[in-house]
């Protein structure tokens, strides 16, 4: 199939789309070592963001055709890995999420559980769902850091959570779900702008946070409707 130039331009500006989530991680990084996790939550934020719009115009221009050598999916789970998995680890080890002296071993659980996560040929199944926990640290960090739950508590989580990777259940992936699509979506949607406004509007906003809950709520019992259907 012959591929016109404009087209392989727009393959290539997808990926450098997606590349630029990398840049937010790097910047959130920087954020947190410079004491400001407010702007280190901002800029996950952002990432999500580019995360969860480059997979419809990768579709939309086909990258795979379209950039032939080049591996889309791969770069992906790089920036992922990096803005899931380590920034929210590198912010366990700076911020009082655990007591000090769990911090290192919290973070080396994060970076590790996610290794083995993103490393599963299976990791996201034919029927469009994640196979165990899908490593979305960047916001159980962010929540356990504003809730102020006690160090204990999020050591608790963090365990828990870390352990649910290698448990297959089947976890929902909202932009391929076949059922329910578009409603989680939209949800989807609202809470992520709910997520902006709380980090913005620090420390004023703890009850919509508590009430920004209802989504992971949903999310945990569609996932589980969804995978028994």
């Amino acid at each position: 199939m012959d591929i016109s130039a404009s087209r392989r331009a727009a393959a290539w500006a997808v990926h450098l789309f997606t590349a630029t989530g990398a840049v937010c991680g790097l910047l959130a990084l920087g954020a947190v070592a410079d004491g400001r996790p407010r702007i280190a939550f901002a800029w996950m934020i952002t990432a999500v963001v580019i995360d969860a719009l480059d997979g419809y115009l990768a579709r939309a221009v086909n990258v795979a055709a379209a950039t032939r050598g080049y591996d889309g999916q791969l770069l992906d789970n790089i920036v992922d890995y990096l803005n899931y998995a380590v920034v929210p680890a590198f912010l366990v080890l700076r911020l009082d999420v655990v007591s000090p002296g769990a911090r290192t071993a919290a973070a080396v659980a994060i970076v590790l559980s996610s290794a083995y996560q993103f490393g599963q040929a299976d990791a996201k199944t034919a029927d469009h769902f994640f196979r165990g926990f899908p490593s979305y640290w960047n916001v159980a960090v962010l929540y356990l850091h504003y809730l102020a739950l006690g160090t204990t508590v999020n050591l608790v989580v963090i365990t828990c959570l870390a352990v649910g990777t290698f448990v297959p259940a089947k976890w929902a992936y909202p932009t391929r779900m076949t059922r329910l699509r578009r409603l989680t979506l939209s949800l989807a949607l609202a809470w992520g702008a709910g997520l902006g406004y709380v980090v913005w509007s620090q420390p004023t906003a703890v009850g919509a946070l508590w009430a920004s809950l209802g989504f992971v709520a949903y999310y945990v019992g569609v996932s589980i409707y969804l995978s028994r259907a």
